[in-house]
Formats: structure tokens, C-alpha cells, sequence
């Protein structure tokens, strides 16, 4: 080859949703050029030995929280994508319920202005869809959206639940765009009546929690929610599924050939209810972390496509906003961004799944559901040099105080481990090297807005949408 590459990774076992193989691969101006045996690659002026290391696709985190702007007390963009980078997560998607929420085009291009300067890593903002952001929905896609994010139930923020009706017309507006919708999946007045009675009852226990929202509350949201996509043809995607319950009906709208997906979190696999007296509030999250029985079906939803990808709910609060003895006073969610791939490693290397399945969960499906594939989530020529290099026979212990994020609280302390990244590479430029931030990779990360490539629309139903029927003049009057 003529050409000379920037960087070459050698000796190292590359990992795709179909095979592990031992090849090199070779970057040059941010992308991958080759991949393949040592002899066929071409001069470089930097080369990584990785012996002993799997080269993976960098994990796609479809579902953070990094709190900026508005508590930086928490985390800001800095932090968090510190924490992505020694997660292996080379591409986050962050959730606009900062302050303000992310839902006119002036705060989204503020947010933008902040993730760009801080981000080590790539990263795409979700929009509001919210009752009162309807009509801000073509500003918000020409700002630089990577889709919307509607909220069926309460959570950190008290962003206010659309009705039903603001939902529908929501999902025709956001249809005609292409864009997908993230749901938290949750109906919020079942949860606000349950809640007050059981305060009123005088329950403040950790297992409250639960018993304020039963799994009724994902199979009813996750119903309807699906109901409104199949009139209407906007692309949904269920975040953080935590029961075994809602898989019936994520399973019945596949089925019926609803452009329907979904994630599923770590905790949701690997914690249970039998946890809280250990962690008390700090396993307070939203939706709740749920009975033993629901783990086995989440693993199997994942092995069988029903759940689609792997994602964190990344929600990091300051442990005194954690340790709360009222369960009702404790903020809800824990760190997640920086652990993922170590605890879906561990469940690798106990044979839970194998790691091209983990490949396909962390990277390559989150690519394709968002349009981002192939440039992001594989290694071949031509893709974004987004890169983790992982050790997975190393074994070690989680250390909350460790943690890159600001919050350093989470159930995950003391949890032993069995995997790690050792080096995390956005587009061609190691931002986490041998375990250290690299010191001038702060402001890297970019959106990935720009390069993200929906299918066309398929609008259902749009002589019945409500512009249609409030703009058009009714003909009264005339022959049939």
C-alpha cells in the first residue's frame, strides 16, 4: 500500500456481532483503512501492540444523563464523557431534562455550544417532546437532534407528562420527520395515586418504591405507547425495560410490524429487590429495580432480538442526594456510563452471553436503530475509528471513590468484576490510554447529528392527523 497510516493496531483479537478474529487494523485521518493480517497493512507512524487485548467497536450509550447545564454539582459534560471514555463508550446520547429542558432551538444551541467544548467523546442531544414543545419540532431537527425524548411518567426534572392526546399529535409530528422517539414508558397516574397513598399510609421504605410502581405501569405504557406508533408511523424506542411483563407487548407490536425497540440496563439483569436492604436508597431508580424473577426473561428478551440493545440511564446524583432515610426525598438514579462494559463483561466471561453478542447489544444495533451505521458501531474500512481495547481476563473491584463521574455513589460498589477497557480511541484519537485521560482530549467529542441517516418517513393515517383536519377547509355542502 502507497498510503501510510496514522496509527496501527496490532495483534489484537477484533470482535464483530459475527466472529472473533486476530487481525491488525489501520487508521488513517480519523477512520479505519484496513483491516486485516499484519503483512497487508501499510506503513504507520504510531503502532499499538494489543496482544492479549480484544479490539471492540466503541459502545454506543443511547441513554445518559450528564446534568449540564444546570447541576454541575452532579456531573457536567466534562465528567461524564471522562466517565464514557474508561467505560469503552465512544458515543453517548444525552437526555434533555437539564435546566431548562432541551426544548426550543436557542437551549438546544446553547447545550450544543457546552457538550462541544467539554466532550471527550462523540456524543447526539434528544429534543423535548413534551405538550408544549409540539410546534418546536422542525426547529429542534434543523438545530441538531438525534431524536426526542417524551416522558409517560414522572421522573428527576418533574418534566411535566403529556396527556394522550398531546401524545398522539406528537408522534404525527414527529413521524413526518423520521426521527425516533424515546419513551419513558411509565403511566404516570398510576404511579402519583399509588404514591400518595402510600405516603399517606406511612410507608417510606426503600421496597416503597416498587410497590408505587408495579410492572402495570410499563405493560400499560408500553400498550398504548405502541397503539400511537402503529396509527401513526412514528419510530418509538422503549428505554430502560425493567420487567418481564411489558416483553408481551414489545413482543406483540414487533410482531405486528410496529417500527418498535428497545434497551434494557445492567441493573435490570443484574440487581434485584433482594438488593435495597444493602443499598437502600441508593438503588432508588426509575423505573425500580425489580424482583429476581424478571432477570431470566430480560436475558432471554435480549438473546431472542425482543430487546434490542444494551444503554445505562446514567444518572448521577451527589451521595448526600442519595442517602436520604425517606425513600420519597431520595433522587432517583446512579451512575451507569462508566461500568456498563465492565459488568456486561463479566456476564461474557461467565458465558451469560458471548461477547459478539455484546458487541451487537453495546455497539452495532444502537448504530443501525439511530442511523449511524456503518460509520459508527463496527470495525471495517471506511467506519469512524471508534475504538475500546479490552483486557477481559482482568479481574478487579468496583471502588465507587474510583469513579470518573461526580457522583460517587452507586450499588455497584464492592461488585467484583472480570473485564476491563484498557484503551478507549474516538475516531482515530485515544482519549483514555492505559487507563488515564488523555490530557488534550477534552473538547474532541462532536455531534453525531450530522452524520446520522433515518429511513425515509413512513407516515400512516395523515389525512386524520390533527393539522390535517384543523388546516384543510371542509367542503360543506358538496356532492358526494
Amino acid at each position: 500500500m502507497g498510503n501510510s497510516a496514522d496509527l496501527l493496531i496490532s495483534n489484537g483479537l477484533v470482535v464483530t456481532p459475527d466472529s472473533v478474529f486476530a487481525a491488525s487494523v489501520a487508521i488513517k485521518d480519523g477512520k479505519i483503512i484496513a483491516v486485516g493480517s499484519a503483512d497487508a497493512m501499510p506503513t504507520a507512524a504510531e503502532t499499538v501492540d494489543a496482544t492479549g487485548l480484544h479490539v471492540l467497536p466503541g459502545a454506543i450509550d443511547v441513554h445518559v444523563h450528564f446534568r449540564d447545564p444546570g447541576y454541575p454539582h452532579k456531573e457536567d459534560w466534562a465528567s461524564g464523557t471522562a466517565a464514557a471514555a474508561f467505560g469503552g463508550v465512544t458515543t453517548v446520547f444525552d437526555m434533555p431534562n437539564t435546566i431548562p429542558p432541551t426544548g426550543t432551538p436557542e437551549i438546544l444551541a446553547a447545550k450544543h455550544a457546552i457538550a462541544s467544548s467539554k466532550a471527550h467523546v462523540d456524543y447526539g442531544l434528544y429534543g423535548l417532546l413534551g405538550e408544549d414543545t409540539i410546534e418546536a419540532v422542525p426547529a429542534l431537527c434543523a438545530g441538531g437532534v438525534i431524536g426526542f425524548k417524551c416522558y409517560m411518567g414522572n421522573t428527576f426534572g418533574k418534566i411535566p407528562t403529556p396527556s394522550t392526546g398531546a401524545m398522539l399529535e406528537a408522534f404525527e409530528v414527529v413521524a413526518t420527520t423520521g426521527k425516533r422517539i424515546s419513551l419513558h414508558a411509565e403511566t404516570n397516574s398510576i404511579m402519583e395515586r399509588r404514591e400518595t397513598r402510600l405516603r399517606a399510609a406511612g410507608r417510606t421504605d426503600p421496597l416503597a418504591h416498587i410497590a408505587s410502581r408495579p410492572a402495570v405501569v410499563a405493560i400499560e405504557a408500553v400498550s398504548r405507547a405502541a397503539i400511537l406508533a402503529e396509527w401513526t408511523g412514528a419510530r418509538i424506542h422503549i428505554l430502560h425495560i425493567s420487567s418481564a411483563d411489558e416483553l408481551r407487548p414489545l413482543r406483540e407490536a414487533k410482531a405486528r410490524g410496529v417500527d418498535l425497540t428497545g434497551e434494557t440496563c445492567p441493573h435490570y439483569l443484574m440487581l434485584s429487590s433482594e438488593d435495597y436492604a444493602r443499598f437502600a436508597g441508593v438503588i432508588r431508580v426509575n423505573p425500580p429495580v425489580r424482583e429476581k424473577r424478571n432477570q431470566e426473561p430480560l436475558w432471554q428478551a435480549l438473546a431472542d432480538g425482543t430487546i434490542d440493545l444494551i444503554a445505562t440511564d446514567h444518572a448521577p446524583h451527589a451521595p448526600g442526594e442519595k442517602t436520604r432515610n425517606d425513600i420519597w426525598t431520595v433522587d432517583c438514579g446512579f451512575p451507569g456510563v462508566e461500568l456498563q462494559m465492565p459488568l456486561m463483561l463479566t456476564a461474557v466471561n461467565a458465558g451469560r452471553l458471548s461477547i459478539c453478542d455484546y458487541v451487537r447489544l453495546s455497539a452495532a444495533s444502537p448504530a443501525r436503530i439511530w442511523g449511524l451505521y456503518p460509520r459508527k458501531g463496527v470495525i471495517q474500512p471506511g467506519a469512524d475509528a471508534d475504538l475500546t481495547l479490552v483486557d477481559l481476563a482482568r479481574e478487579w473491584t468496583v471502588d465507587d471513590a474510583k469513579l470518573q463521574s461526580r457522583s460517587k455513589i452507586s450499588p455497584w460498589h464492592g461488585r467484583a468484576v472480570k473485564g476491563l477497557p484498557m484503551h478507549t480511541l474516538v475516531r482515530g484519537k485515544f482519549v483514555m490510554r492505559e487507563r488515564a485521560l488523555v490530557s488534550d482530549a477534552r473538547g474532541w467529542g462532536r455531534s453525531v447529528h450530522s452524520i446520522q441517516q433515518m429511513p425515509p418517513p413512513v407516515v400512516r393515517n395523515p389525512d386524520q392527523t390533527l393539522q390535517a383536519v384543523t388546516s384543510v377547509p371542509h367542503r360543506q355542502g358538496q356532492a358526494a
